[in-house]
Protein backbone atom coordinates (compact mmCIF):
# COMPACT_ATOMS: atom_id res chain seq x y z
CA UNK A 1 0.00 0.00 0.00
CA UNK A 2 1.19 3.56 -0.88
CA UNK A 3 0.57 6.28 1.92
CA UNK A 4 1.30 9.92 1.60
CA UNK A 5 2.19 11.72 5.03
CA UNK A 6 1.73 15.06 4.97
CA UNK A 7 2.84 17.08 7.77
CA UNK A 8 1.20 21.12 7.51
CA UNK A 9 2.94 24.26 9.86
CA UNK A 10 2.44 27.74 8.77
CA UNK A 11 4.82 30.31 9.42
CA UNK A 12 4.40 32.37 12.85
CA UNK A 13 1.97 31.94 15.57
CA UNK A 14 -0.64 33.92 17.24
CA UNK A 15 -0.80 32.13 20.22
CA UNK A 16 3.14 31.13 21.09
CA UNK A 17 5.55 32.68 19.32
CA UNK A 18 7.55 30.64 16.18
CA UNK A 19 5.49 27.92 17.70
CA UNK A 20 6.85 24.80 15.08
CA UNK A 21 10.30 26.04 15.43
CA UNK A 22 10.03 25.79 19.38
CA UNK A 23 11.95 23.62 21.53
CA UNK A 24 9.92 20.84 23.34
CA UNK A 25 11.98 18.54 25.85
CA UNK A 26 14.90 19.58 24.17
CA UNK A 27 13.85 18.48 20.28
CA UNK A 28 11.73 21.35 17.59
CA UNK A 29 8.30 20.58 18.51
CA UNK A 30 7.75 19.47 14.85
CA UNK A 31 10.41 16.71 14.68
CA UNK A 32 7.66 14.28 17.10
CA UNK A 33 5.68 14.21 14.32
CA UNK A 34 8.53 13.11 12.25
CA UNK A 35 9.78 10.65 14.44
CA UNK A 36 6.35 8.66 14.59
CA UNK A 37 6.13 8.64 11.28
CA UNK A 38 10.36 7.15 10.79
CA UNK A 39 8.89 4.69 13.95
CA UNK A 40 5.71 3.60 11.49
CA UNK A 41 7.54 3.27 8.28
CA UNK A 42 10.58 0.96 10.03
CA UNK A 43 7.58 -1.27 11.88
CA UNK A 44 5.66 -1.31 8.78
CA UNK A 45 8.15 -2.12 5.94
CA UNK A 46 4.26 -3.56 3.70
CA UNK A 47 3.74 -0.07 2.68
CA UNK A 48 5.32 2.33 0.31
CA UNK A 49 5.86 5.41 2.76
CA UNK A 50 6.35 9.24 1.43
CA UNK A 51 6.40 12.26 3.82
CA UNK A 52 5.99 15.79 2.37
CA UNK A 53 6.25 19.27 5.09
CA UNK A 54 3.22 21.79 3.53
CA UNK A 55 4.63 25.17 4.61
CA UNK A 56 5.17 28.91 4.02
CA UNK A 57 7.85 29.35 6.72
CA UNK A 58 11.21 29.39 5.40
CA UNK A 59 12.69 28.86 8.91
CA UNK A 60 10.63 25.73 9.23
CA UNK A 61 12.24 24.07 5.45
CA UNK A 62 15.51 25.29 6.92
CA UNK A 63 14.93 22.95 10.17
CA UNK A 64 13.96 20.03 7.97
CA UNK A 65 16.15 19.94 5.77
CA UNK A 66 19.47 20.75 7.81
CA UNK A 67 18.59 18.67 10.87
CA UNK A 68 16.68 15.59 9.74
CA UNK A 69 17.88 12.20 8.38
CA UNK A 70 14.24 10.43 6.92
CA UNK A 71 13.96 12.13 2.68
CA UNK A 72 11.10 14.90 3.45
CA UNK A 73 10.05 16.33 0.49
CA UNK A 74 8.62 19.94 0.57
CA UNK A 75 5.95 21.64 -1.04
CA UNK A 76 6.29 25.98 -1.02
CA UNK A 77 2.55 26.73 0.61
CA UNK A 78 0.86 28.55 -1.89
CA UNK A 79 -0.42 32.61 0.30
CA UNK A 80 -4.14 31.94 -0.56
CA UNK A 81 -3.59 28.66 1.51
CA UNK A 82 -2.03 30.39 4.83
CA UNK A 83 -4.44 32.62 5.53
CA UNK A 84 -5.60 32.19 9.40
CA UNK A 85 -9.21 30.74 8.00
CA UNK A 86 -8.15 28.63 5.89
CA UNK A 87 -9.42 25.03 6.14
CA UNK A 88 -6.57 22.94 6.69
CA UNK A 89 -8.37 19.75 4.58
CA UNK A 90 -7.88 22.37 1.47
CA UNK A 91 -3.80 22.02 2.51
CA UNK A 92 -3.80 18.43 2.91
CA UNK A 93 -6.01 17.98 -0.58
CA UNK A 94 -3.05 20.15 -2.24
CA UNK A 95 -0.22 18.27 -0.64
CA UNK A 96 -1.82 15.38 -2.40
CA UNK A 97 -2.55 16.77 -5.65
CA UNK A 98 1.01 18.11 -5.79
CA UNK A 99 2.72 15.06 -4.36
CA UNK A 100 1.10 12.86 -7.31
CA UNK A 101 1.82 14.93 -9.91
CA UNK A 102 5.33 15.83 -8.93
CA UNK A 103 6.25 11.52 -8.23
CA UNK A 104 4.16 10.37 -11.22
CA UNK A 105 2.36 7.77 -8.64
CA UNK A 106 -1.49 7.77 -7.40
CA UNK A 107 -1.55 7.24 -3.50
CA UNK A 108 -4.27 4.60 -1.03
CA UNK A 109 -4.06 6.99 1.68
CA UNK A 110 -3.45 9.81 2.94
CA UNK A 111 -2.47 10.34 6.84
CA UNK A 112 -2.28 13.92 8.09
CA UNK A 113 -0.75 14.34 11.29
CA UNK A 114 -0.78 17.71 13.22
CA UNK A 115 2.67 19.09 13.94
CA UNK A 116 1.59 20.46 17.16
CA UNK A 117 0.56 17.51 18.56
CA UNK A 118 3.65 16.17 20.31
CA UNK A 119 2.05 13.04 21.95
CA UNK A 120 1.35 10.09 20.14
CA UNK A 121 2.37 6.59 20.58
CA UNK A 122 2.50 3.88 17.35
CA UNK A 123 -0.19 2.13 19.00
CA UNK A 124 -1.46 5.32 18.01
CA UNK A 125 -0.57 5.52 14.54
CA UNK A 126 -1.12 1.72 13.62
CA UNK A 127 -4.68 1.68 15.06
CA UNK A 128 -4.98 4.84 12.79
CA UNK A 129 -4.24 2.98 9.88
CA UNK A 130 -5.91 -0.13 10.32
CA UNK A 131 -9.34 1.15 11.17
CA UNK A 132 -8.86 3.11 7.89
CA UNK A 133 -7.94 -0.53 5.96
CA UNK A 134 -10.72 -2.62 7.33
CA UNK A 135 -13.96 -0.17 7.70
CA UNK A 136 -15.06 1.67 4.41
CA UNK A 137 -14.56 5.26 6.01
CA UNK A 138 -13.78 8.39 3.75
CA UNK A 139 -11.92 9.73 6.72
CA UNK A 140 -10.69 8.55 10.15
CA UNK A 141 -9.38 10.83 12.71
CA UNK A 142 -8.54 10.32 16.29
CA UNK A 143 -10.57 11.63 19.28
CA UNK A 144 -10.16 11.50 23.24
CA UNK A 145 -13.46 11.08 25.73
CA UNK A 146 -15.25 13.88 26.57
CA UNK A 147 -14.97 15.79 30.13
CA UNK A 148 -17.80 17.88 29.13
CA UNK A 149 -21.42 16.29 27.58
CA UNK A 150 -23.56 19.53 25.69
CA UNK A 151 -26.61 17.19 27.15
CA UNK A 152 -25.97 17.09 30.48
CA UNK A 153 -22.98 20.11 32.00
CA UNK A 154 -22.43 22.27 29.04
CA UNK A 155 -24.57 25.11 29.19
CA UNK A 156 -25.06 28.33 26.81
CA UNK A 157 -26.74 31.71 26.76
CA UNK A 158 -29.75 32.60 25.57
CA UNK A 159 -32.05 35.76 26.08
CA UNK A 160 -33.54 33.85 28.99
CA UNK A 161 -30.63 33.06 31.18
CA UNK A 162 -28.70 29.74 30.47
CA UNK A 163 -29.68 26.39 29.57
CA UNK A 164 -27.76 23.12 28.56
CA UNK A 165 -26.26 23.43 24.97
CA UNK A 166 -28.75 20.31 24.12
CA UNK A 167 -32.01 20.38 26.12
CA UNK A 168 -32.52 17.11 27.25
CA UNK A 169 -33.90 15.35 30.78
CA UNK A 170 -31.14 13.59 31.53
CA UNK A 171 -29.83 13.53 35.74
CA UNK A 172 -26.83 11.67 35.46
CA UNK A 173 -23.79 11.59 32.79
CA UNK A 174 -24.28 7.92 32.05
CA UNK A 175 -27.52 8.75 30.86
CA UNK A 176 -26.39 10.97 28.12
CA UNK A 177 -25.09 9.53 25.08
CA UNK A 178 -21.71 9.14 24.55
CA UNK A 179 -19.35 12.20 23.50
CA UNK A 180 -16.09 12.61 21.99
CA UNK A 181 -13.55 15.69 21.97
CA UNK A 182 -11.75 15.93 18.13
CA UNK A 183 -8.15 16.30 19.09
CA UNK A 184 -6.59 17.18 16.18
CA UNK A 185 -3.70 14.69 16.14
CA UNK A 186 -4.54 12.33 13.58
CA UNK A 187 -6.64 11.76 10.38
CA UNK A 188 -6.24 9.14 7.53
CA UNK A 189 -8.49 9.92 4.54
CA UNK A 190 -9.32 7.96 1.31
CA UNK A 191 -7.29 10.10 -1.89
CA UNK A 192 -10.74 9.66 -3.46
CA UNK A 193 -12.63 11.85 -0.60
CA UNK A 194 -9.85 14.42 -0.74
CA UNK A 195 -10.10 14.72 -4.87
CA UNK A 196 -13.73 15.36 -4.35
CA UNK A 197 -13.67 18.64 -2.55
CA UNK A 198 -16.11 17.70 0.52
CA UNK A 199 -15.21 19.00 3.96
CA UNK A 200 -15.23 15.90 6.52
CA UNK A 201 -18.19 15.26 7.71
CA UNK A 202 -20.06 15.55 4.29
CA UNK A 203 -18.61 12.20 4.17
CA UNK A 204 -18.58 8.64 6.60
CA UNK A 205 -16.28 9.12 9.04
CA UNK A 206 -15.06 7.02 12.01
CA UNK A 207 -12.72 7.50 14.96
CA UNK A 208 -9.62 5.53 16.94
CA UNK A 209 -9.81 7.24 20.71
CA UNK A 210 -6.29 8.19 21.87
CA UNK A 211 -5.48 8.83 25.70
CA UNK A 212 -6.97 11.88 26.81
CA UNK A 213 -4.42 13.55 29.48
CA UNK A 214 -1.91 13.35 26.73
CA UNK A 215 -3.23 16.08 24.11
CA UNK A 216 -3.68 19.84 25.22
CA UNK A 217 -4.16 22.54 22.54
CA UNK A 218 -1.34 24.49 22.36
CA UNK A 219 -3.10 28.14 21.90
CA UNK A 220 -0.82 29.67 24.30
CA UNK A 221 2.40 29.97 26.64
CA UNK A 222 0.58 28.45 29.67
CA UNK A 223 -0.15 25.79 27.42
CA UNK A 224 2.81 24.87 25.71
CA UNK A 225 4.61 25.03 29.81
CA UNK A 226 1.55 22.25 30.83
CA UNK A 227 2.08 20.16 28.30
CA UNK A 228 6.06 19.75 28.77
CA UNK A 229 5.24 19.09 32.49
CA UNK A 230 2.89 16.04 30.95
CA UNK A 231 5.29 15.14 28.34
CA UNK A 232 8.06 14.66 30.49
CA UNK A 233 5.51 12.47 32.94
CA UNK A 234 4.48 10.36 30.28
CA UNK A 235 8.45 9.93 28.91
CA UNK A 236 9.45 8.75 32.36
CA UNK A 237 6.51 6.62 32.73
CA UNK A 238 5.48 5.19 30.07
CA UNK A 239 7.30 3.14 27.70
CA UNK A 240 5.46 4.37 24.29
CA UNK A 241 5.80 7.80 24.66
CA UNK A 242 9.41 7.47 25.89
CA UNK A 243 10.11 5.24 22.72
CA UNK A 244 9.17 8.10 20.69
CA UNK A 245 11.08 10.72 22.18
CA UNK A 246 14.35 8.22 22.29
CA UNK A 247 13.55 7.54 18.65
CA UNK A 248 14.37 12.01 18.00
CA UNK A 249 18.01 11.19 17.92
CA UNK A 250 17.75 8.40 15.05
CA UNK A 251 16.21 10.91 13.21
CA UNK A 252 18.45 13.73 13.65
CA UNK A 253 21.62 14.55 11.86
CA UNK A 254 24.75 15.04 14.38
Amino acid sequence: MKILFTICGRSGSKGVKNKNLKKFLGYPLSFYTVSIIDMFIKNNSQHDCDIVLNTDSVDLMKLFGDNLKLPIEIIERQPELAEDNTPKILVIRNSYKVMRERNGTDYDMVIDLDITSPLRTLDDLESLVEKKLILDADVVFSVTDSRRNPYFNMVKRTENGYERVIKSNFNTRQEAPEIFDMNASMYAYSPSFLKSGKGIFQGKCEVIKMMDTAVLDIDNENDFEFMEVIADYLVKKNRNFKRVWNNLNLIITN
